[in-house]
């Protein structure tokens, strides 16, 4: 059990809260957007899956080698972003 989410300093934490966890640590956390992402991140350690559960939405990715793509969701389709990936998303 984790404590109440209070902001993105809870990210933080987190990541000092189960540092032992290694590889095998999870996090599955649910947002509703109802604006564009204002930011781009990205995760060093992990893959992050983004799930379009209603509306559309388009996530954007940057590559370490430079690439970049976009993918369009709609309800029940996702994308990975891997480690390294940087990563925002308009949303519909």
């Amino acid at each position: 059990a984790q404590p109440p989410f209070t902001g993105m300093e809870w990210y933080a934490d987190y990541a000092a809260r189960t540092e032992g966890d290694g590889k095998e640590g999870r996090l599955v956390s649910m947002y509703r957007f109802t604006e564009d992402w204002d930011s781009w991140e990205m995760h060093p350690a992990g893959d992050e899956v983004v799930l379009c559960v209603a509306g559309e939405m388009i996530v954007y990715q940057e590559s370490p080698d430079g690439s970049v793509a976009q993918v369009t969701l709609g309800p029940g389709d996702y994308a990975i972003n891997a480690p390294g990936v940087w990563h925002t998303a308009d949303v519909a």
